[in-house]
């Protein structure tokens, strides 16, 4: 194998196969899906942790992305901010002003909703809207979402009361699904379990606990009308990520077919495809190419 590098540009010669990757990061909007739209989050899109009352911290929190309360303004606790901190100030009550759209787009959805009930533990879901009448839980088992390739699809769960993690339980990602794709409008409040792992948006009317050392990667903490509660927790904001490929380095560029893109270690995999292609890495946010291999007939590139 050889690899070569020049400038802004990193080249791949393996078995024939010759594979160019732009480096430079892209600041591209992403498209429609032919599914579920994402819903709109405005303003409120850079809040990790955002309350309308108070937000309250207790332990080692940190939140990468901004914390915000509107028309409360009042923080108890010492919570590390990677962002800035909005407490009843403009920029607050503008992003309120967000949530309460972002909230009822979210709720008005109902083209092609499947009808859940209860617990979501130990399924395997594909994109769309699922509403239940009720509450949902993930209790029994870890709920995993699966884009099926498809890096713009977007999951929308809708229910009328609550949003319940058990212990340790996690939302998983596969397929090249995206965390800021995913949403869940809860009816009354959400309470994410110990130690879970959770992926998404919640949109809670009223509050969100967190309980001690829960995790949302990639995801956002948004109440409406209450408060949200923190222990010892790490909540990031989500970006978007996604392979688009051409056969010429000038384009056309579309989803490249089969990427499986994880978050947490910052690595997409695509299958070759035999013949020369060019690669680009599309996000909201600057990223670098750190490495580029080929194993078991997949491309497996590492960025951050």
């Amino acid at each position: 194998m050889k690899i070569t590098s020049a400038n802004r540009n990193k080249n791949i010669n393996a078995w024939g196969l010759s594979i160019g990757l732009a480096v430079a990061a892209m600041f591209v909007s992403q498209g429609a899906t032919a599914g579920q739209a994402p819903v709109p989050l405005g303003s409120a899109a850079t809040f990790g942790v955002f309350a309308a009352t108070t937000v309250t911290s207790t332990g080692g929190t940190t939140i990468t992305g901004d914390l915000g309360v509107s028309p409360g303004n009042t923080v108890s606790g010492a919570p590390t901010v990677t962002g800035t901190t909005h407490l009843g100030d403009p920029i607050a009550a503008q992003a309120q002003a967000d949530l309460l759209i972002a909230y009822n787009n979210a709720t008005g959805r109902t083209l092609d909703a499947v009808l859940v009930t209860g617990n979501l533990g130990g399924q395997t879901l594909a994109p769309g809207l699922y509403k239940s009448s009720t509450s949902l839980e993930i209790s029994s088992g870890d709920l995993t979402l699966d884009a099926g390739g498809d890096p713009n699809a977007v999951w929308i769960f809708q229910m009328a009361t609550t949003l319940v993690t058990f212990v340790g339980r996690q939302v998983v990602l596969s397929g090249g699904a995206q965390a800021g794709n995913v949403f869940w409008q809860v009816g009354s409040s959400a309470t994410i379990g110990g130690s879970s792992i959770f992926k998404g948006n919640i949109l809670a009317y009223t509050s969100i606990t967190m309980n001690t050392s829960g995790t949302v990667f990639g995801g956002r903490l948004l109440a409406m009308h209450g408060a949200v509660a923190l222990d010892a927790n790490a909540i990031t904001v989500p970006t978007t990520t996604s392979l688009v490929s051409a056969v010429v380095v000038t384009g056309p560029y579309t989803d490249a077919a089969g990427q499986s893109i994880d978050l947490e270690t910052k690595t997409i995999t695509v299958p070759t495809s035999g013949s020369v292609q060019f690669y680009r890495i599309k996000s909201g946010t600057a990223l670098t190419i750190t490495g580029i291999t080929v194993s078991g007939g997949n491309v497996v590139i590492t960025y951050n």
